[in-house]
């Protein structure tokens, strides 16, 4: 343990970080030394020295930083050697305050490379426990070919409130889920969290859509009351619009089940429509519709060629800085002929730029193409 602070002294200085950012202090020692020397003797900039460690904590590690604080102190010596006042009170003093700060300046970088080290473990746990909640999509399930982007609110944030699944079923079919948990937060993460445990529980097994969506609003409701008491009321209640679907790999059809989900869009050539389902049932977790023949089932054509695209309502609500929003359905057909992970790709530039590059809230798309079997 005695050798760590020499180790990390030995590792923190990374020469390739920002080398042009080194002329820096290098120059302001450089022009410092020579305009006091060459300065009338009322004239002394020796303390601006100072600022060459200061500076190069900023972007370098402790051995950079530990050499300018040297490279000041022989500056400020060869300046009072030059001048016939090494000597001096004041001199030394200078040359004292020098050496005081430079070690300051080390010891700061030592800390904060140490936190920096620390910080990217917890990120690194944090994309891997983001990556487990948020599996990404297979590329491709049965005759589908599938894509997904989720883009956050937060920066350094892979999961939020909106949440996507697929799961395959013994019968041959896709089934996928989009969804968008009430909140955000902690408390959206570990809701959005549930939901994507129970569909991937049951979304295999299940024999119905209706179900499932049953199976999804019970646990849902379970896990959010099972604390509270008897008497106790939620006025603060938790619940996820959802979009479920079927996509039989012999039948041109998508079967879907709305639960206050924006509807999906289907791309055909270049012409855009509203999948609107004509029941779309209450959230997931509000606990509307208990048996499973209350919910409607509801089909739509979805041929060879098609592109069905799922979203949450972070895309068509991003706004731009006059307060129009994106206009989704309007830019679709320039991207009609892509891929749909190439649609994706444009689709988030777009977006971006729109916003100029700032969301204020989570936003998920998920394109599916039907290929020729």
């Amino acid at each position: 343990m005695a050798l760590r602070p020499w180790t990390e002294l030995r590792q923190s200085w990374r020469p390739g970080h920002a080398p042009e950012l080194v002329v820096i202090p290098l120059g302001l020692i450089v022009a410092v030394c020579v305009i006091d020397i060459l300065a009338p003797s009322h004239i002394h900039l020796g303390p601006l020295l100072v600022a060459a460690p200061a500076i190069t904590v900023a972007f370098a590690g402790a051995r950079m930083t530990a050499l300018m604080g040297a490279l000041a102190v022989g500056a400020q010596v060869l300046i009072g050697a030059v001048r016939g006042v090494l000597s001096t009170a004041n001199v030394m003093a200078q040359i004292a305050a020098l050496i005081v700060i430079s070690v300051l300046c080390v010891a700061f970088s030592l800390v904060r490379r140490r936190r920096e080290r620390q910080l990217h473990r917890v990120r690194s746990v944090a994309e891997v426990a983001q990556s487990v909640l948020l599996q990404p999509l297979p590329a491709r399930s049965g005759p589908l070919r599938i894509a997904a982007r989720y883009l956050p609110a937060e920066e350094e944030a892979d999961l939020g409130g909106d949440l996507y699944a697929a799961a395959r079923t013994a019968h041959g079919s896709t089934r996928l889920l989009i969804g968008d948990v009430r909140g955000s937060g902690l408390g959206a993460v570990d809701n959005a969290a549930l939901l994507l445990g129970a569909f991937r529980a049951a979304a295999h097994r299940q024999a119905t859509l209706p179900r499932l969506a049953v199976h999804l609003d019970a646990a849902f409701r379970w896990d959010a009351g099972q604390w509270r008491g008897e008497t106790e009321q939620d006025t603060d209640e938790d619940f996820a619009t959802a979009t479920l679907l079927d996509v039989p790999d012999h039948e041109a059809v998508v079967h879907l089940i709305s639960c206050g989900h924006p509807p999906p869009l289907l791309l055909r050539g270049r012409s855009v429509t509203t999948v609107a389902a004509r029941a779309s049932h209450l959230p997931i977790g509000l606990g509307g519709l208990c048996d499973p023949d209350d919910y409607d089932v509801e089909t739509f054509p979805f041929e060879v060629g098609d592109l069905l695209l799922l979203y949450t309502d972070g895309v068509i609500e991003a706004r731009n800085a006059d307060g129009a929003f994106y206009p989704f359905a309007e830019r679709l057909p320039k991207w009609c002929e892509k891929d749909p992970e190439d649609l994706l790709r444009h689709l988030q530039d777009d977006l971006l730029a729109h916003v100029h590059g700032h969301l204020d809230d989570d936003a998920a798309v998920v394109a599916i193409r039907r290929l020729a079997a």
